[in-house]
């Protein structure tokens, strides 16, 4: 599974921790190096080994093709300079059928819109799936098109 922005691990964490048990990886990319340096802190604290750190862009993502089951960001999409470049990358790293989670709040600054986000996803390969919450927050799942 792949966190692209995980900054200081919110979601970071817990999510290692659910998948461990199954023998899941979580991998987590951030643009600082910083924001990698402190979750993986708070991961030594807690003991928790499944988390690989990799420092880079969100629009150029340095995985191979297919590589992800799934991939999901929070409250991260919006800050990306070339979020349509971001999209095409995670459908890119996906394999066939991987699921993208993406969630927004209002009250952040860059937000992004559901309409937004379902039309260019959409265009860049992603299938919508499923939408929870309303207006001002929302968790939205893709899947990668075969």
């Amino acid at each position: 599974m792949l966190e692209v922005g995980p900054g200081t691990g919110y979601y970071t964490l817990d999510v290692a921790e659910q998948i461990a048990p199954d023998g899941g990886m979580l991998d987590i990319l951030d643009l600082q190096q910083e924001m990698l340096d402190h979750t993986m802190r708070r991961a030594s604290e807690r003991g928790i080994m499944n988390i690989v750190p990799t420092q880079g862009d969100a629009a150029s993502l340095p995985y191979p093709d297919d590589t992800f089951d799934a991939a999901y960001m929070t409250v991260t999409l919006g800050e990306v300079p070339d979020q349509d470049a971001a999209l095409y990358e995670l459908r890119r790293v996906l394999k066939p059928d991987g699921r993208l989670v993406v969630g927004e709040i209002f009250g952040d600054p860059h937000m992004v819109t559901f309409g937004w986000l379902r039309a260019h996803a959409e265009a860049a390969g992603l299938q919508f799936e499923q939408r929870l919450g309303g207006r001002l927050a929302y968790f939205a799942r893709f899947y990668a098109r075969v």
